[in-house]
């Protein structure tokens, strides 16, 4: 897959994330985002946006008009949803500031509507700058039909580790354990709640998961758009365990 451009759009909003533990870095201001402190048992959240705040929870939205992202009602509650309209190329907001050499997990669940025949970035870990990098090591990709999840080098070449069916408007959980490295970092993922085994045969792979000056993570609707697409999703929870990580979603 040839390495898309990444303009940076409209951006609304400033960092509203809550402290995170040393090892996953600082990502900027803390605010409501942050949510109590938990029992050492359950685990410690690292960072999670807050409805209530609404989109300044996140470090940057860029989404533009006639894009919109905000927080909408649904049966999970309040959620958020990213809409990108036909011709528009992108519709995400970022999270935090990553570290290299720090280990977390990340829950959160997403339905997504495709409109068209193309495939669209519905979470990604990023990394600037975009060129002579991986670009985005880890991202989640779908298209009407499947979704898959990828790996990409240093050399900005794909990794195709996992996929299962995929079809509109249909809830399905995520959930990834990241150690971050440039070359030696690893990857395992949940889908649905189950552990899921990779195209390797492995359940946990080894390789790029951190390039570049700076790593963050990203969720919404990227890539070329001849339909309207949209990602509802419920708050991402960056954690210290599984569970924590996966208890609201």
């Amino acid at each position: 897959m040839p390495s898309p451009s990444r303009p940076l759009t409209h951006a609304l909003g400033a960092v509203a994330v809550a402290a995170l533990a040393v090892s996953c870095g600082t990502a900027g201001a803390a605010g409501d985002a942050a949510a109590p402190a938990p029992s050492p048992s359950a685990g410690q959240v690292l960072w999670t946006p807050s409805t209530t705040a609404g989109p300044s929870s996140f470090a940057d939205v860029q989404c533009a008009a006639p894009g919109s992202f905000g927080v909408v009602s649904d049966a999970k509650g309040k959620v958020w949803q990213a809409e990108q309209p036909a011709g528009l190329q992108r519709c995400e907001v970022r999270g935090p500031a990553l570290t290299a050499g720090s280990t977390f997990y990340l829950g959160w669940s997403s339905k997504v509507h495709i409109g068209d025949g193309n495939d669209r970035y519905v979470f990604q870990l990023k990394c600037e700058p975009s060129t002579g990098t991986a670009n985005h090591p880890i991202d989640l990709d779908a298209s009407n039909g499947r979704i898959r999840l990828q790996e990409w080098d240093t050399d900005h070449t794909s990794h195709d580790l996992w996929s299962a069916p995929f079809s509109n408007d249909k809830w399905h959980s995520y959930a990834l354990r990241i150690h971050l490295d440039r070359t030696a970092g690893t990857i395992d993922f949940w889908f649905d709640g189950v552990k899921q085994t990779f195209a390797t045969g492995s359940g946990t792979f080894t390789g790029t998961t951190y390039d570049g000056t700076g790593d963050y993570l990203k969720w919404g609707s990227y890539h070329q758009s001849d339909g309207a697409a949209s990602n509802t999703f419920t708050s991402p929870v960056m954690a210290t365990t599984l569970a924590t990580a996966t208890a609201g979603s």
